[in-house]
């Protein structure tokens, strides 16, 4: 199982020097979020939490994860590049499709394509997109970015998108695109992982019990699907970053587990805290569990 390192909750100051260290220890991965605007009063649906509350404010600094991703590959040589995750029906499948394929070319192959169709319908307004029809749309774009990404010349005509015939270069470092993780806890959003995408990437499920019954059911749709290599990961957002709760995972059948340091809202962390918290876990749990393979 890879470890990987969230960066949620961090200020953007000190995202260079703790990836650079979180590669130096082990980590494989660094991951960000992204939402673009938030409205002056969020609304308690937010899915991942029994109380419907997100874990942002209306005043939280929200930063381009592309932009920052790159600004992170710029200072590391080895560490993959995540997001977790891209809001894909918030825009046309063609600005996606070219910005994660200039940091793929950028960074030498190192993305990963954390997706979903987003919980905040109030962005959906702001950009004029429609919220209800944003799963169909999700599985479009995604049919879309592996046409670009993969065909000589690209035409397509569906229920959402049309694209007339023409040239789309230069395609990803990675052959066929980079991974494209879906997320999602619904029945219906398992479904569209396990179908079209090449893993799945939860918020990290709030009760113990859950998180099996969900590795499960992907298992299952998956074999449905045709059985095809299916990543999974999730986060540790309501288990202690340590050695039990990474083997917990590890014996469930998940193949990255990011952690996450404590939270704190207004994202005011010392850069020697993140340091340390990256060599605890270095020492703590990604020596250990490299040691028993």
């Amino acid at each position: 199982m890879e470890i990987g390192l969230s960066l949620f909750g961090i200020a953007p100051r000190h995202y260079r020097d703790v990836a650079r260290r979180a590669e130096q220890v082990g980590f494989e991965s660094v991951w960000v979020g992204e939402h673009l605007a938030l409205p002056v009063e969020i609304p308690n649906t937010y899915p991942y939490a029994k109380d419907g509350r997100a874990p942002v404010h209306p005043g939280t600094p929200l930063y381009d994860p592309w932009v920052t991703l790159a600004d992170i590959s710029a200072g590391t040589e080895r560490i993959l590049l995540g997001t977790s995750v891209y809001i894909l029906p918030l825009r046309h499948p063609m600005l996606t499709a070219r910005a994660v394929t200039t940091l793929d070319r950028l960074s030498g192959g190192r993305v990963i394509l954390g997706a979903g169709v987003g919980w905040l319908e109030a962005e959906y307004l702001a950009v004029g997109e429609n919220f209800r029809n944003r799963g169909r749309r999700s599985e479009e774009i995604l049919r879309i970015l592996r046409a670009l990404w993969c065909d000589e010349v690209v035409e397509f005509s569906g229920e959402f998108y049309d694209i007339p015939p023409l040239r789309f270069e230069p395609k990803p470092r990675q052959e066929g695109g980079p991974p494209v993780l879906f997320g999602g806890e619904s029945d219906i959003a398992l479904r569209r992982a396990a179908r079209i995408a090449d893993g799945w990437i939860g918020s990290g499920a709030p009760q113990p019990e859950e998180l099996p019954k969900l590795v499960a059911r992907l298992r299952s749709l998956r074999e449905e699907a045709g059985g095809a290599p299916f990543e999974l990961t999730t986060f540790n957002r309501y288990r202690p970053a340590n050695l039990e709760t990474a083997q917990w995972h590890r014996e469930l059948g998940i193949d990255r587990l990011n952690l996450m340091p404590t939270e704190r809202p207004d994202g005011r962390w010392d850069v020697q805290e993140l340091v340390d918290f990256v060599e605890r876990c270095g020492e703590e749990i990604i020596a250990p569990l490299s040691e028993v393979g």
